[in-house]
């Protein structure tokens, strides 16, 4: 798999490629070669959820409404 093609996967194809490696990797039975080849396309999913996830919470906004009026502020996340 290639980075671009990484580049390109919506969130929900990602993670479920990203799902698809850790249960590979949890069943214990892939050859050490093919292991470290997962575990290097699982951090790229990874990465490449995080960063959708995080320009998602970017375009989200909160609309509140103060003395009667009602404005726009940026959504910030509770970490």
């Amino acid at each position: 798999m290639h980075d671009e093609d990484i580049a390109s996967m919506t969130y929900e194809v990602a993670m479920t490629k990203l799902e698809q490696c850790v249960t590979q990797l949890e069943a214990g039975n892939v050859p050490l070669e093919d292991a470290i080849a997962l575990y290097k396309k699982a951090s790229m999913l990874s990465a490449h959820c995080a960063q959708l996830l995080h320009d998602a919470e970017q375009k989200i906004e909160m609309v509140i409404e103060q003395n009667g009026q009602k404005t726009k502020v940026p959504f910030v996340p509770q970490e």
